[in-house]
């Protein structure tokens, strides 16, 4: 899809809701724990997507997009950079990249 470090808030909700489509609708719903993630990740998922500051290993700060929220400990981010999807951890400092990238159900669901 490109490079997709910067640009409009409207164009970086559009490219994050076409690849959740894109996974929702590859993703296989049909076990029970399928069907679980699938009912957990829409009820978290954000309405509207916004950027936030990441805070990455070495002190290195990143502008990120929300895509579910936390739920007390963990939230799901998309990093533009990078192009994939994170698992953040909260902290006192804002979200913290914990290494975990991918897609963002996989990120989702690893915790």
């Amino acid at each position: 899809m490109g490079s997709r470090d910067e640009g409009t808030a409207g164009g970086m909700e559009a490219l994050i809701d076409a690849l959740l489509a894109a996974e929702l609708e590859a993703f296989d719903g049909s076990t029970r724990a399928g069907a679980l993630t699938l009912k957990d990740f829409h009820a978290r998922l954000v309405k509207r997507h916004r950027a936030v500051t990441v805070n990455f290993s070495g002190g290195i700060t990143q502008t990120c997009w929300t895509v579910v929220r936390s739920d007390g400990c963990y939230s799901v981010l998309y990093i533009p950079r990078a192009e994939c999807f994170t698992l953040c951890v909260d902290s006192d400092f804002g979200p913290l990249d914990i290494g975990v990238h991918g897609p963002a159900l996989a990120c989702f669901a690893s915790v």
